[in-house]
C-alpha cells in the first residue's frame, strides 16, 4: 500500500519531466506552445496526486487515465515541436521515451489497482 503520493515513481518521473520541459522552454518566445506544452508536462504529476488524495481506487484510476492523456499530449507536442524546429531530435525522442516510461507505469499501477474479475455463478 502506497502511504504518500510522493512515493509513487511515476508521479517523481512526472516531476522530472515536468522541470525538464518548463527548463527547456524558459526563453521560447512561442509562449501559446511553451504554455500548452509545459501544461501538459505539468498535468501529469498534478493528476496522479490529485487522484491518489481521493483515497479511493476507481478516483484514483479515473486521475491514472488522465495523466496518461497529459502524456500523450506530451508526446504530441514534442513531435510538433521537432516539425517546427523549437527542439531537436535528441531532445525529443528523450522527452517521449520519459513519456512512455511513466505511461507504462501508470499502466501497471492501474492494474494493480483493478479488482479482479470474478467469475459468474
Amino acid at each position: 500500500m502506497i502511504q504518500k503520493f510522493e512515493y509513487i515513481i511515476a508521479w517523481k518521473k512526472a516531476q522530472d519531466i515536468a522541470v525538464e520541459i518548463c527548463s527547456m522552454s524558459a526563453d521560447s518566445k512561442n509562449y501559446g506552445f511553451k504554455d500548452q506544452i509545459c501544461r501538459a508536462a505539468v498535468s501529469i504529476s498534478n493528476n496522479i496526486t490529485e487522484g491518489f488524495e481521493r483515497n479511493t481506487n476507481p478516483d484514483f484510476n479515473r486521475f491514472l487515465f488522465i495523466a496518461l492523456g497529459s502524456c500523450s499530449e506530451l508526446k504530441s507536442m514534442s513531435y510538433l515541436a521537432q516539425r517546427i524546429n523549437l527542439r531537436d531530435n535528441v531532445k525529443v525522442e528523450k522527452l517521449i521515451n520519459q513519456s512512455d516510461e511513466i505511461s507504462k507505469i501508470n499502466y501497471r499501477l492501474i492494474k494493480t489497482l483493478k479488482p479482479p474479475l470474478t467469475p459468474n455463478p
